[in-house]
């Protein structure tokens, strides 16, 4: 009675199973602004902002690059820089390990992209941060590659633009990590003493110690939509208070009202912005067809 029941005998040969098997993992997006469920390729064309309610997803360093450099082109600096171990810290796992398979994950041996390129056909330094390689935490090599880009730009008098988006400080490099905020405020003077702007992109996050330098110290400081920006974040603050915070408490629409931004600017128009911002500063760029080659 094998017509009843099928045995694995029984099963009809397939040329190629994986020809039968239909893939949609990670082709729909749930927003977190209207929970709507968003096509993926809807969802690039548009800058990963959600149409309907205009939330801005968090994107990475390399993705920051290619939206604000001419034709998504730029040389990238410093690439070989790595952290060490100054502290051989261990939490759940040695801070080594940690290191590597994050490199590994990441394709980058540290949190942050420190380029050159032109944006709008001006020359300009640009530092993104990586919010995926250990948070976007700001170790050693974070504020040298800043520290570079800084001396860079006062060598090629260029201007600088840095796009945060980290937790803070990295706590397995300790005082090293908490170095490297005055570090780097110390450079942006000598960029403020050489006479070339500094604009700060703020996205979500932007937290800790490098919301309590660098990342505040822009000649203009402008963030996303709805970027959570703050030194300690919301919970830790109503638990130290025992307080309720007000409604949007430290994301950049709430900073701008209060004083602590420039402006909020939306992703698509935040290189033109920047463009605007900076023939403000420097007046158009003068540049021949063999300066563009």
């Amino acid at each position: 009675m094998t017509w009843f029941k099928r045995t694995p005998d029984d099963k009809p040969p397939l040329a190629n199973d994986s020809e039968h098997t239909v893939r949609t993992e990670g082709l729909w997006i749930k927003c977190e602004g209207c929970r709507e469920i968003i096509w993926k390729k809807d969802l690039e064309s548009t800058f990963n902002v959600c149409g309907k309610c205009g939330h801005h997803f968090r994107i990475d360093a390399r993705a920051r690059l290619a939206l604000l450099f001419d034709d998504g082109a730029w040389e990238e600096c410093d690439a070989s820089l790595e952290s060490t171990d100054p502290l051989g810290f261990v939490d759940s796992k040695p801070y080594k390990e940690r290191l590597a398979a994050t490199e590994r994950a990441t394709s980058l041996k540290d949190a942050l992209i420190s380029a050159t390129g032109r944006l709008e056909g001006r020359k300009v330094n640009i530092c993104a941060m990586e919010p995926k390689f250990i948070g976007g935490s700001m170790g050693a090599v974070t504020g040298e590659k800043i520290a570079r880009a800084i001396e860079r730009s006062i060598g090629g008098r260029m201007p600088l633009v840095i796009v945060s988006a980290s937790g803070g400080a990295r706590m397995q490099e300790g005082a090293v990590s908490l170095m490297q905020m005055a570090k780097v405020s110390a450079a942006l003077m000598r960029l403020d003493e050489s006479r070339l702007p500094y604009i700060s992109v703020l996205t979500d996050p932007t937290t800790g110690g490098v919301t309590a330098s660098f990342a505040m110290l822009g000649d203009l400081n402008i963030a996303e939509p709805g970027a959570l920006i703050g030194f300690a974040g919301p919970r830790v603050i109503e638990q130290s208070i025992r307080q309720k915070l007000p409604e949007g408490f430290q994301r950049s629409e709430f900073l701008l009202k209060h004083g602590m931004l420039d402006d909020v600017v939306p992703r698509a128009e935040m290189k033109r912005y920047i463009a605007r911002a900076l023939e403000f500063f420097l007046g158009a760029p003068s540049t021949t067809p063999h300066e563009l080659r």
